[in-house]
């Protein structure tokens, strides 16, 4: 089962290499599509800092400060996949998209020095700051991890796979 694992990383890498290229070669750099007027465009952006442009003033140090902490979560997320075995649950398949997550935007940062951001959602003048699927992955990964520590389920508990 760890062939699901894999392919829940890879599908989000590839997802996020394919949507940030197709931006990069469609939308301008700093232009907007509006998708739904009022709620949601497509902006090209490069973000030089974290998830949802955290630290991204901070610099070629920050960037090499965010590739180092992104291998290093990288790491333990491998490690803690590991560890749970072949398992398909809840947990691994969090487990995963954070991986796919991290290392979509890691791969990136590594070979242009930025990430590219482009889902840019608002109402009226309240932006949300813009993201990828990278993001979007990591987020709900994050979720899925939350809810089961909150609940309290464990999946070698509840017979779970």
């Amino acid at each position: 089962m760890r062939k699901y694992q894999v392919l829940i990383s890879v599908l989000v890498v590839s997802l996020d290499a394919l949507t940030k290229g197709m931006v990069r070669s469609r939308i301008g750099f700093d232009q907007s599509v509006t998708v739904f007027p009022g709620f949601f465009d497509l902006t090209h952006l490069q973000n030089t800092g974290a998830a949802f442009s955290m630290f991204a003033d901070g610099g070629r140090l920050t960037s090499i400060a965010l590739i180092v902490f992104s291998c290093v979560a990288i790491a333990v997320i491998v490690y803690l996949l590991w560890k749970n075995g072949s398992d398909l649950n809840s947990t691994t398949v969090a487990l995963a998209l954070i991986a796919g997550g991290a290392l979509g935007n890691l791969w990136e940062r590594a070979l242009r020095g930025s990430v590219t951001d482009f889902l840019d959602l608002y109402i009226g003048q309240q932006h949300w700051p813009p993201f990828n699927l990278a993001d979007s992955a990591i987020c709900v990964g994050a979720a899925l991890l939350l809810m089961a520590i909150v609940s309290g389920k464990h999946p070698q508990d509840h017979g779970e796979t």
